[in-house]
């Protein structure tokens, strides 16, 4: 129960409610920010002696209040603090999450949280990546590999983020019923940033981040009662369901990753494909098609697949070719490609993901995805390249360990085979 990565996983899963009721307490970015923070490395220190407590999050959230007002008292001793109506007391933080809002009894601090973050007085880009760092304590390597940007640039980008926060003002409240309808794509796009930072993360990372896929879930259902009526909101569910279902099949037993088509898809979770697939048909009859519906048309496609060669390929493209209209990216064109590979051949594949080397040359995805269509055409050398390149740019073993079985392959292949 002490172990370190144990701790590190309560402290990731609780970081997003501590934060929320940290900021609520104190009503500024850093201050909350740095109690949380004090708290984590208190933790480090008393729950390998102690144990593990009851509630993490409450725990984290005392003790961070606490540190975080024993410093404003030794630093500001002439200072005086905050009226007391300006903090909400202790039991509110650490009560239930429930609270009225738009007349359904519940509080959520962390969907308050980030519709706080995803204030119009910031750009979308910096609303998101604020929300991230704040909300869910996402480094900011983790943050600028989902935006495919630099880390300088990403961290410039939260700097002036927090900056502007302060300039402006904001009020750490719930916003009203208008503020939250405006600011719904950049609560979702977060969300989904959210549970991929979660999916993304192999067996190597010891779980800390697997609770970011459960609570990006949990998340989109609170929106769904705010908005029950948004198709967007039905798509963006849907899609973290049906690929969570995949979750136990996603990785063998030594922790290397299972291609979809090889997946055991009797490990799969009905309940939740059962579930994604009532939201996905829901959202589809509104007829307002956006792209986390796309996605999640894509992902329903695989999972009523009952095997792998009975997917839909072609029916995959023409999906892919959609969303890359609705929202063009070239992580779009790459998926579409692995569609394009299968029913028009990897040459076809390779001449679509070609155009996007310079704005992917950094990524993972590309690299592995074009050593696999080069290998497919018997372009070994080639394709050693590509695989090489993948490895070198990979974040997790589980990821080095999916290429290198490709380069074991293509070892195989060019070696004698009357020698060992």
């Amino acid at each position: 129960m002490t172990d370190i990565a144990w701790i590190e996983a309560a402290l990731t899963a609780a970081r997003p409610q501590a934060m929320g009721a940290l900021l609520r307490y104190f009503r500024d970015l850093d201050t909350a920010e740095e109690a949380f923070q004090e708290a984590c490395l208190r933790a480090l220190g008393h729950w390998p002696r102690n144990g593990p407590p009851r509630d993490p999050a409450a725990w984290l959230i005392f003790v961070g209040r606490n540190a975080a007002l024993d410093a404003v008292r030794r630093h500001s001793r002439h200072e005086a603090l905050p009226d007391e109506e300006a903090l909400s007391d202790l039991d509110d933080a650490e009560a239930a999450l429930a609270e009225r809002l738009d007349g359904e009894h519940y509080r959520d601090d962390v969907l308050r949280l980030m519709f706080i973050c995803c204030h119009p007085d910031l750009p979308a880009t910096q609303q998101v990546a604020l929300a991230l760092r704040i909300v869910c304590g996402l480094t900011v390597k983790q943050i600028a590999r989902a935006f495919l940007v630099g880390d300088s640039a990403m961290e410039q980008r939260i700097t002036r983020a927090k900056a502007r926060v302060t300039a402006a003002a904001v009020p750490f409240e719930a916003p009203g019923a208008v503020e939250r309808a405006e600011r719904l794509a950049a609560v979702a796009t977060m969300i989904y940033l959210i549970f991929n930072e979660g999916y993304s993360a192999g067996p190597d990372t010891g779980g800390a981040r697997a609770p970011l896929c459960d609570e990006a879930i949990r998340l989109a259902r609170l929106l769904l009662r705010l908005f029950p009526a948004e198709p967007e909101i039905m798509g963006l569910a849907a899609l973290m369901l049906l690929q969570h279902a995949r979750t136990p099949a996603r990785f063998d037993a030594g922790g290397s990753a299972v291609l979809l088509e090889e997946q055991d898809r009797t490990l799969w979770d009905r309940r939740m494909i059962a579930e994604g697939l009532a939201l996905i048909d829901k959202a589809v009859r509104h007829r307002r098609r956006g792209p986390y519906q796309i996605q999640a048309a894509i992902a329903a496609l695989h999972a009523r697949a009952v095997r792998a060669e009975d997917t839909d390929w072609a029916q995959i493209d023409r999906l892919y070719a959609a969303l890359e209209t609705v929202q063009p990216s070239p992580v779009v064109t790459l998926n579409r490609a692995v569609a394009v590979a299968k029913v028009r051949g990897p040459a076809a594949a390779l001449d679509l993901i070609e155009p996007l080397a310079p704005r992917l040359s950094g990524y993972f995805y590309f690299h592995g995805a074009k050593g696999a269509f080069l290998l497919q055409l018997g372009r070994a050398g080639e394709a050693r390249a590509a695989f090489d390149r993948a490895i070198a740019l990979a974040h997790t073993a589980a990821e080095a360990a999916h290429i290198r079985q490709h380069l074991d392959r293509l070892i195989a292949d060019a070696c004698p085979k009357d020698v060992p």
